[in-house]
């Protein structure tokens, strides 16, 4: 038996709205064989787009019932059949979660007409209700209605029924069937065809541009996660409206997985992504020569257009790492900004030249580059067809360089003989972060150039 639905709300995700029409039409596969429908109070201000889209005003509810003395009804309705509807989340995750506020689970199994209507009527231009009812030449009487959209989709149904030569209702109804949970415009030969290897997967909307971005040490149970659950908040109900399509990037290990996403998150900035876009280590040691030509050193804010020559998280940190350069080198704190007093500098009261000056800063800095590790991370290739090849994450004086694949049989003794096999990559703290990190847990992975 299915339970056909369609209702109107009062927005998009379930959490922060409500229902304020439902149709339900009971059909046993070949006949219509019971019908409810009814206005629901929402209790909520329906919003005016929405009263334009639906023609549901205030003072159409403003007498209906509560959903929760109608609730019992429709969970008789709903709870033994298969519950089907266009894009069926959206519609099943506002009635599980509304049902459940006033006492009620259900747990039915699900059909989505689009999903259906791809398979089963496959080359329309168009799978929103109203566009391939129009198409198959099914009447909608009364468009973005429950009871109008209800007895379309069922008119719908009963034609996708008696087309289903393969069985695709059958298939999607089996235990082990994605499709139920799959967003409605995501083929599902997409997630069957994910690898379980680790990776980068992409999701893109209806025009190809990226949405989101994600890491994954199995990318085929990564991106099943996803969809696991229908959770009814409006971030979840948007993010699944909007996928249409996955591509992904396999990669040799979950650390290199985890750094491609970083650099890709960086350079795509998609819309669902929220960690990693503003991760950026805050302060950064750099050096200018001033007018009278002295080589200063100064710790500031990260600026978009200038290389630093170290970066800290904190100033705190900046500072303790150039006082401690000062002291080493003998540097003058008032040419480094450490000391606003006034005065004369160190190097105008040891009588030092611009070039004796600039040399103790140009040591200073040497010993800083020489102080920071150049290595290699060394990681068994988790691809297949990478077998004879070793993944390998560079890091050239303590700044991340790229990563890539070499033949297993290669011992370089120079960081130089790596870097034609690797794809550097656009280095940031979070990164660096990361892999000094990783070094330290797996110091066996590590290889150290002098």
């Amino acid at each position: 038996m299915f339970a056909i639905v369609d209702i109107e709300t009062t927005g998009g995700y379930a959490s922060g709205n409500s229902i304020m029409e439902i149709a339900i039409a009971i059909h046993d596969g070949k006949q219509l064989i019971d019908y409810f429908e009814t206005l629901i109070n929402p209790q909520v201000a329906i919003p005016r787009y929405i009263q334009s889209l639906t023609g549901i005003t205030p003072a159409m509810v403003s007498q209906a019932p509560l959903f929760q003395e109608v609730a019992y009804k429709i969970y008789n309705l709903l709870h033994d059949k298969i519950f089907v509807a266009h894009n069926v989340n959206f519609d099943y995750s506002f009635l599980k979660y509304q049902l459940a506020q006033v006492g009620y689970e259900i747990d039915c199994k699900k059909l989505c007409t689009v999903r259906l209507g791809r398979k089963v009527l496959p080359g329309h231009p168009s799978y929103s209700l109203g566009k391939l009812c129009r198409c198959l030449g099914i009447e909608v009487e009364q468009r973005h209605r429950a009871g109008g959209d209800a007895m379309a989709t069922v008119k719908l149904f009963e034609c996708i029924v008696k087309n289903d030569v393969l069985g695709e209702i059958t298939a999607m109804l089996k235990g082990n069937s994605k499709e139920q949970f799959l967003p409605p415009h995501l083929p599902v030969e997409k997630v069957s065809k994910l690898p379980s290897v680790p990776g980068v997967y992409y999701f893109h909307n209806s025009k190809g541009k990226v949405i989101y971005v994600g890491k994954a040490k199995n990318l085929r149970k990564r991106v099943n996660s996803h969809f696991a659950n229908n959770k009814p908040g409006k971030q979840k109900q948007e993010f699944l409206r909007e996928i249409y399509n996955i591509t992904y990037q396999e990669c040799g290990s979950e650390l290199m997985a985890f750094i491609l996403e970083c650099v890709e998150i960086k350079r795509l900035w998609p819309l669902y992504n929220r960690s990693l876009k503003g991760f950026e280590q805050a302060f950064g040691l750099y050096m200018y020569v001033d007018v009278r030509g002295y080589q200063r050193l100064v710790i500031e804010k990260k600026k978009k257009h200038l290389q630093p020559l170290y970066t800290f998280n904190l100033l705190l940190e900046g500072h303790s790492l150039l006082k401690g350069l000062i002291n080493e080198y003998k540097l003058c704190p008032k040419l480094c900004f450490i000391d606003t007093s006034s005065g004369m500098s160190i190097a105008e009261a040891e009588g030092l030249s611009v070039v004796e000056y600039n040399g103790r800063v140009q040591m200073a800095l040497n010993h800083l580059k020489n102080s920071l590790p150049t290595y290699a991370v060394v990681e068994d290739s988790a691809l297949p067809k990478k077998d004879d090849k070793q993944g390998i994450i560079l890091m050239e004086n303590g700044r991340f360089y790229g990563m890539g694949y070499v033949p297993a049989s290669l011992s370089a003794q120079h960081p130089d003989e790596l870097k034609p096999h690797l794809t550097p990559y656009p280095e940031n703290g979070y990164i660096r972060g990361l892999v000094h990190q990783y070094a330290t847990k797996y110091p066996e992975r590590k290889r150290e150039f002098v």
